[in-house]
């Protein structure tokens, strides 16, 4: 059965509607804080992860200071397009207590690779498959990349953000 032109019109419209209220939920998800407020208990300041260059990134030691965590790959575009900006944002604003560290969920020979030719300022954590799960605790249930995750200097969860930072994500969370 061939649809109709006015059945294809509905098709085509029921389609077009339910990607938007997708992508508007989307949207929404991206920078919601309703969990703005949650304490990070020991599940996550006990992480220790190793370094590409050697050594290892202990959680721990972050406490007690504002904190941008940016989940990130090599093989993800908005990943790699987003580092300068976060390596900007972690040199202005490092000598007024904020840390920022990246967990790459790649393999760590990829990682060291991709730094190599484009080094960052932040500390870099190798999370690989534990990151994944990290994500998936920290509300982000698609494991989707990048993923940032911004904690007060209390611990508690100010805001994440699910795709690309932009400019005025960092300005807003500046301000917390």
């Amino acid at each position: 059965m061939t649809p109709t032109p006015t059945r294809r019109n509905w098709l085509v419209g029921g389609v077009a509607a339910a990607a938007a209220v997708a992508g508007l939920g989307g949207a929404l998800w991206q920078t919601r804080s309703d969990a703005a407020g949650t304490k990070l208990g020991s599940d996550f300041w006990d992480q220790r992860f190793d370094r590409p260059e050697g050594g290892e990134l202990v959680f721990t030691q972050l406490r007690g200071k504002p904190l941008l965590v940016n989940f990130w790959a090599t093989w993800c575009p908005p990943c790699v397009e987003e580092m300068p900006m976060i390596d900007a944002f972690f040199r202005e604003n490092s000598a007024n207590g904020w840390q920022v560290v990246g967990l790459a969920i790649d393999q760590p020979t990829s990682v060291r690779k991709f730094l190599a030719k484009t080094p960052v300022n932040y500390p870099i954590g190798l999370a690989g498959l534990q990151g994944t799960e990290m994500v998936k605790n920290l509300g982000n249930t698609a494991g989707g990349l990048p993923f940032s995750l911004v904690v007060d200097a209390g611990g508690a969860v100010v805001a994440r953000k699910m795709g690309k930072i932009e400019p005025a994500d960092l300005q807003t969370w500046r301000r917390n």
